[in-house]
């Protein structure tokens, strides 16, 4: 384990390190092996402008291995750092990027367009991804002025209330969806599971340029966060404005989440244990532990759809069981490991 002051350049190293060796794994392994050593020549091949290369290794490499595992790992890597943010924020360690309720109502956009087959032609992120995305921001929008109305000081207490009824709310129209479209019953279920078979590339693109432009912002939170982990009132007196930081930050997580969910569905328990599993090894300093957790979360969303490929091949799980079935028997170990400390 990395000593927690120590903690610096060399151990941000071993965290991409281990990552890019994940990625490696995960593209050279399926229901058709490939070298190790032929993996990484066709993609140094490809880095270095020598060619992507011909035959079967390299289609399978580029056209769809890669591409998929690139989206799983920036999943991971999104859902991961939603989590710490808001476990910071909120000061909860239960909270994750899917407290405030965002994520059910992104589920609930995706299975409207996939229940009624609501598509934009001619756009290339039509249906699914943009019903989600859609109703992602109108489910902050409600949950946000409902809180507001009930608390004009947005307090952690009613946003998590709040949270939880929308979620429940929203668990109740999926239902109503359903009934109303049982010949898609199986497309919605296997969708909500959680999936990135068949992403391409124009999905990597998304997925990049959202975890560039709003986990910006919630590295440049940072501070703001740490302050939080004192409470409210004291982040108050040290000058934190912490409407607009608790605002920033919902924001940004909401839409991050949101556009996750469009790509790839419901995929659980990522935002939840990864940041406990990274803060043991950075200590709670958000500077350390966000993108600590980019890094920890894209390396154990890929291990988990690695699984999901290869355990039964050829048949494939939706890597949501997975990150459920071995997120909950860690975030068990973790917390009976946490109050051990504690007494």
């Amino acid at each position: 384990m990395v000593r927690r002051e120590g903690f610096g350049l060399p151990a941000y190293l071993a965290f991409a390190a281990a990552a890019v060796f994940t990625l490696l794994v995960c593209v050279s392994l399926g229901s058709v092996k490939l070298p190790l050593r032929e993996t990484f020549r066709l993609l140094w091949n490809a880095l270095t402008g020598r060619g992507a290369g011909t035959g079967m290794s390299a289609t399978i490499v580029f056209s769809v291995r890669l591409p998929r595992v690139l989206c799983v790992a920036l999943t991971g890597a999104s859902l991961s750092v939603c989590g710490a943010a808001m476990q910071g924020l909120l000061k909860n360690p239960l909270a994750d990027g899917s407290t405030l309720g965002v994520s059910s109502g992104a589920s609930l956009g995706a299975v409207i367009s996939i229940a009624f087959g609501i598509t934009l032609p001619g756009a290339p992120l039509a249906g699914t991804m943009s019903m989600a995305m859609l109703f992602a921001f109108l489910s902050l929008v409600v949950i946000l002025s409902l809180a507001y109305r009930l608390d004009g000081s947005l307090s952690t207490g009613t946003i998590i209330l709040i949270g939880v009824i929308y979620s429940m709310f929203v668990s109740s129209a999926l239902s109503l969806v359903i009934t109303f479209a049982p010949d898609r019953v199986q497309s919605i279920t296997f969708w909500t599971m959680g999936s990135l078979a068949g992403r391409g590339y124009v999905h990597v693109l998304v997925l990049l340029g959202a975890l560039c432009a709003f986990g910006s912002v919630l590295f440049g939170c940072a501070r703001e966060l740490n302050a939080f982990a004192v409470g409210e009132d004291n982040a108050r007196h040290i000058g934190v404005n912490v409407r607009r930081v608790k605002l920033t930050v919902m924001i940004a997580v909401s839409a991050l989440i949101g556009v996750c969910v469009s790509v790839g569905g419901t995929i659980g328990f990522v935002g939840l244990v990864t940041p406990h599993m990274v803060r043991l090894i950075t200590g709670p300093n958000h500077r350390r532990l966000l993108p600590a957790s980019a890094f920890g979360g894209a390396v154990f969303l890929m291990l988990c759809d690695l699984l999901a490929r290869t355990l039964f091949d050829p048949r494939e799980l939706p890597v949501g069981v997975v990150t459920s079935f071995i997120g909950s028997i860690l975030f068990v170990v973790i917390f009976i490991r946490t109050r051990r400390g504690e007494k």
